[in-house]
């Protein structure tokens, strides 16, 4: 900008501009009710929120590593304990669904390797379709035939069924 400006065609405005106050005898009820509220509502909230943010702070816990404690298996509860049984059972379902999850991982992984690599899958996915038979099988061996309804009680007897098969062909085979 020039130094040596035109002051008419640009007017500077007035440094202060006169604030007009309306002044009468009856306070404002809006002011009068924020206020109340402000004291009778708000601020006990806050302070309750900010006292619960402050104990949080301090105890924090990160809920998606949560580790459970392992319990005992369903083998090793005693007659007529009924907590255990509960708590295998409990232990028994977790086992599931991250055995489910991790076919289901591997599966996805499976999956984007043929996408990725096209007409070129079998040879260049054989790790991971070899990983997914693996994973299925191992699946299969201790789920599978238990169905929507199957417990823990039905999957031991399951295991222990097939561990005494498979000492029968082991006998079997050496005789």
């Amino acid at each position: 900008m020039p130094e040596d400006h035109d002051w008419e065609a640009y007017k500077v405005p007035p440094t202060r501009t006169p604030v007009v106050e309306s002044t009468t005898s009856v306070p404002n009820p809006v002011t009068f009710v924020q206020t109340v509220l402000g004291y009778v509502i708000d601020a006990p909230v806050t302070f309750v929120r900010e006292w619960i943010e402050r104990q949080q702070a301090k105890n924090k816990s990160y809920y998606y590593h949560q580790k459970f404690r392992r319990v005992p298996d369903l083998s090793e509860c005693l007659e007529g304990d009924y907590l255990c049984f509960f708590e295998a059972e409990a232990q028994w379902r977790r086992d599931r669904m991250v055995d489910q999850e991790i076919v289901e991982i591997v599966r996805e992984r499976l999956g984007a390797c043929k996408q990725r690599e096209g007409p070129n899958h079998f040879q260049n996915c054989a790790k991971e379709m070899e990983l997914l038979k693996q994973v299925t099988k191992a699946y299969q061996d201790r789920y599978g035939d238990l169905g929507f309804h199957g417990n823990a009680r039905t999957c031991l007897m399951k295991q222990k069924h097939r561990m005494m098969e498979e000492r029968k062909a082991a006998q079997a085979k050496e005789s």
